[in-house]
């Protein structure tokens, strides 16, 4: 029922397709060093379909806010929609509703979180064949094997939470189940990883009240963007398990903080919490990280040179002749399997899943996992490196709705003592 084929088509125009075609050149060795063989993946398919898969980041909301209609057919642009996440065996995925660093502090985030969540719902009310939203562990195994895509929904940013505990209980309400404390920059709640400015050391007081909060709510606890300080100051007040949304392993990448270190990977998992492994590619390699910083710096010193803006004209058509020349040389989909191999290590299989962060990287994902439909390419390597199919159960879904159930055991237990 399942199909799997080549995903490079679906997210490249004429320049992608160069750049990526002499990058799939370049890893042709690579992949043919770890390439199932098709028994093994159509075992994974079977596997895809037989198994809920979770998917806790996906960046999809913004896509479809004028319009529901493309997603519910397949797409030629973005990373998810109906029939891809059919093929790949996607059950639930969490759409992310995102407000950007910029609305902290201008009271407009929340009404910003608002329209993105107008737009799952609208998805659903357009598409109700298709699509149903899911608020409980409960929901999802009631609805499982209905055929439709169950869309649960994260908060990246705390900024729409706008100083104000209430606002957690009206995104409860209105179903949000995760959040994402900060992102790009430190905010009202927490620092971030990417500012070098730590406002907080970690949490500020409103945000360690948050925390409270939500364990009390229901509400999933997201590591993700943190600085490391926040994050354990998180864990030594939490009384639910927490998760690492979409974040990779920071021994791939040292020095890079926005990836979860292995300290912390083995404090999420004595708390019972889960790290979901992010699939973009600067996540994943530190050669990738390199060349793409190097590429970066290269474009922007041109720009500046000929005071372009990188939104004008004159400034795109030269960065797409820029990686015309200078492609870049993507990891395959055994680097996905390499962070999860290293969780598995360190703290065993119980603390592991997937958080690919679709539609949130660009054009940086690995060879043999661009879109929703690759799950199965994914699948093929863990069995290819001997995990079991109770293990591969656990990876694709199963933690992360052990952890939820957990939060909410401890919301209901919360309840009744008060």
């Amino acid at each position: 029922m399942n199909r799997i084929g080549s995903s490079l088509a679906r997210r490249v125009g004429v320049l992608g397709w160069v750049a990526l075609g002499l990058s799939v050149v370049l890893n042709t060795m690579t992949v043919a060093a770890t390439k199932p063989d098709s028994l093994l993946l159509r075992r994974a398919r079977h596997l895809a379909e037989q198994f809920i898969i979770v998917d806790t980041h996906i960046d999809a909301p913004s896509r479809f806010l004028d319009s529901s209609t493309a997603v519910a057919g397949r797409t030629k642009d973005g990373d998810f929609d109906y029939v891809r996440a059919r093929e790949g065996g996607l059950d639930v995925p969490f759409m992310s509703i995102f407000t950007p660093a910029s609305l902290e502090g201008t009271g407009r985030a929340r009404a910003k979180a608002d329209t993105l969540i107008d737009a799952v719902y609208r998805l659903v009310r357009s598409h109700p064949d298709k699509f149903a939203v899911v608020t409980s562990v409960d929901d999802v195994k009631r609805k499982a094997g209905e055929g439709k895509i169950l869309l649960a929904m994260g908060m990246e940013n705390g900024s729409p939470v706008e100083g104000n505990l209430a606002n957690l209980k009206y995104f409860f309400d209105r179903g949000v189940r995760y959040l994402t404390m900060a992102h790009a920059k430190s905010n009202h709640l927490s620092d971030a990883s990417y500012d070098k400015h730590r406002r907080w050391r970690g949490l500020s007081p409103f945000g360690r009240q948050a925390v409270q909060e939500m364990n009390r709510l229901g509400i999933m606890i997201d590591l993700s963007h943190l600085t490391d300080s926040a994050a354990f100051q998180i864990l030594r007040i939490t009384k639910a398990p927490v998760i690492a949304s979409h974040s990779s392993c920071r021994f791939f990448t040292p020095g890079f903080e926005r990836n979860i270190s292995d300290n912390l990977i083995r404090a999420v998992a004595a708390n019972g919490g889960v790290v979901q492994i992010n699939f973009g590619s600067s996540f994943l390699d530190n050669t990738f990280r390199r060349q793409e910083d190097r590429e970066r710096h290269m474009v922007n010193e041109h720009l500046a040179n000929h005071h372009w803006k990188p939104e004008t004209k004159e400034a795109k058509a030269y960065e797409a002749e820029y990686r015309r020349g200078h492609p870049l040389r993507f990891p395959n989909v055994a680097r996905v399997a390499d962070h999860i191999d290293h969780v598995v290590k360190l703290v065993g299989v119980e603390f592991v899943g997937f958080g690919s962060d679709f539609d949130g990287v660009g054009d940086s994902l690995p060879v043999g996992l661009k879109d929703v439909s690759d799950y199965p390419n994914l699948i093929a390597v863990l069995l290819q490196r001997g995990y079991s199919e109770s293990d591969i159960q656990k990876i694709c879904g199963a933690n992360l709705l052990r952890v939820w159930s957990r939060v909410e055991q401890v919301a209901r237990q919360m309840g009744a003592s008060q």
